[in-house]
């Protein structure tokens, strides 16, 4: 027995459905160029705080090594959500070959599709969670000090 390949008409509809996660990844994408470039903003700070702590004494001094420990614990958090954002989007790009696997392969796997794609939603929800937290972390450092608006 010859073995048929699917129609074109079946590769069609594959292509359809594969649009949706094909989406997820450009906007995950996105989310991954946003999270390098505060990560990127963030050492760049470190980096110009590092030069000035030596030099600093007293109430400056006590700020720096405040200022430092934010942008710490925002490094590890942007970290996290850039390896929750990618680990997404390996999970999209599984369910997108899966899609194809199937339909070549005239395999019913649609739980093992499914399971995939919702723990790629997971990962991604937990990625913009993390998002969030540095967003707000970073708020705390941005205020303008009392002594600069008492003048």
């Amino acid at each position: 027995m010859i073995p048929t390949l699917p129609g074109i008409t079946t590769v069609a509809q594959t292509i359809t459905l594969a649009l949706s996660p094909i989406f997820m990844l450009t906007a995950i994408g996105q989310l991954l160029n946003v999270l390098a470039g505060r990560l990127s903003r963030v050492v760049d700070r470190v980096r110009a705080l590092e030069q000035l702590h030596p030099r600093s004494t007293g109430p400056e001094h006590d700020r720096h090594i405040w200022e430092l420990r934010l942008l710490d614990r925002r490094i590890s958090i942007i970290n996290a959500s850039l390896f929750l954002a990618v680990s997404s989007a390996v999970m999209t790009s599984l369910v997108v070959v899966s899609l194809f696997v199937a339909t070549l392969g005239k395999l019913h796997f649609a739980s093992i599709v499914a399971i995939a794609f919702i723990l790629a939603m997971i990962l991604l929800i937990a990625s913009l969670v993390s998002f969030m937290f540095e967003v707000r972390l970073s708020l705390r450092a941005i205020h303008v000090r009392k002594e600069y608006l008492d003048s």
